[in-house]
């Protein structure tokens, strides 16, 4: 992806969003609630670092010894690592946990903290994910490496066929690309379509933190065990953040978001020659995006609302503790102007139909072409 073409959508539908915005509103006033996180906010935030930081100190300790007790502690923090993600860094980002915008910006660096850095997932995620999705060129959550075809307008190669098989490997390697090329390759990627300059970010000092932010997670993650640990094998470190912790943690990442947009039910629109979308924005959403187990409350807590992606696109400033509550908003209003409202009933079945997705991207014709 090198600059973008200005993409605009139709802004003469916006009555939609107009009515739906409204009922929303209205929502929140007579129920005299915030937009932002509430206490199950703080005690989730809680939980997470909990998950992920325990394990790590009883390692430390000493309580978490052998070989296969160090797999368990960096499996447990690789599950911890995703519910940071999904419950605390992404409404962090998306500046929703708390109306205190310096809170919103601390706890977008527990990204960091994770191994990421914040302002390349705002970049892709906030500015090109949430504006431009499923749009072939333009989101970067459906233009993954050669080996993966998410779009029908992506280029078809012969190894596709069998991506329904192996693109789950892939999908446990997502977590350790992040941590390791992804964010070096993103900045430089970003700087030469201008997103930095958009955004008001210097290069050098974004470059810095990254380094920075890198340095710190390896020492405490793999170089801090192995010189302080008495482990017999120290090869087994390095072995179990792998594939205990960062396997775990992609693995887990991409099953939540790769069900939310690149199922059967979903579309990939294309502008026309002049960058025109044929819908508003917002009709553009429920086109392209989708619910999964909405009653899998467990589910939801963990995914931090994630399962709602519908509710979580059209109002991204929105706490996802309040999804739950909106969605029937959301879903009646669709339904009033005769527009799809995707949602599968159970997240197997959402796995599933990504699974038959991926077939069939594996042998369809580019659209493009």
């Amino acid at each position: 992806m090198e600059a973008q073409q200005n993409i605009r959508f139709n802004t003469k539908e916006r009555q939609f969003f107009k009515v739906l915005h409204e009922r929303v509103d209205n929502y929140f006033k007579t129920q005299s609630k915030s937009r932002f996180g509430n206490w199950t906010s703080w005690v989730k935030t809680a939980f997470m670092f909990t998950l992920y930081l325990a394990p790590y100190f009883l390692m430390l300790t000493g309580v978490f010894s052998g070989d296969w007790m160090i797999f368990l502690g960096y499996l447990i923090m690789g599950l911890g690592m995703a519910g940071i993600g999904l419950g605390v860094m992404h409404d962090a980002n998306h500046g929703s946990i708390s109306k205190s915008q310096w809170v919103n910006n601390l706890l977008s660096y527990s990204l960091n903290f994770v191994g990421g850095h914040n302002k390349n997932w705002q970049m892709q995620h906030n500015h090109l994910h949430h504006t431009y999705t499923n749009i072939e060129g333009h989101d970067e959550d459906i233009a993954p490496a050669g080996v993966l075809r998410f779009s029908p307008h992506a280029k078809l190669r012969k190894i596709h066929k069998l991506q329904f098989l192996y693109a789950w490997f892939f999908y446990s390697l997502m977590s350790l690309m992040w941590v390791t090329t992804k964010d070096f390759n993103q900045l430089l990627r970003y700087k030469k379509m201008g997103l930095l300059k958009m955004k008001g970010l210097n290069f050098g000092k974004e470059l810095m933190i990254i380094i920075a932010s890198k340095l710190f997670y390896y020492s405490y993650i793999i170089a801090i065990p192995i010189l302080f640990f008495d482990y017999a094998n120290w090869w087994i470190v390095p072995l179990a953040f792998v594939i205990g912790k960062q396997f775990t943690c992609g693995l887990i990442l991409a099953c939540i978001f790769q069900p939310a947009h690149v199922v059967e039910s979903t579309t990939f629109p294309l502008p026309d020659k002049t960058g025109h979308i044929e819908t508003d924005w917002s009709i553009h959403q429920l086109y392209t995006t989708a619910n999964f187990a909405p009653r899998n409350l467990i589910l939801s807590w963990f995914v931090g609302g994630l399962n709602y992606q519908v509710e979580h696109h059209l109002f991204p400033a929105i706490s996802h503790v309040h999804y739950r509550k909106i969605s029937p908003i959301v879903r009646e209003t669709a339904k009033e102007f005769n527009l799809p409202y995707h949602s599968e009933p159970h997240f197997v079945g959402a796995l599933w139909s990504h699974t038959k997705m991926l077939w069939r991207l594996g042998r369809q014709e580019s659209a493009a072409a």
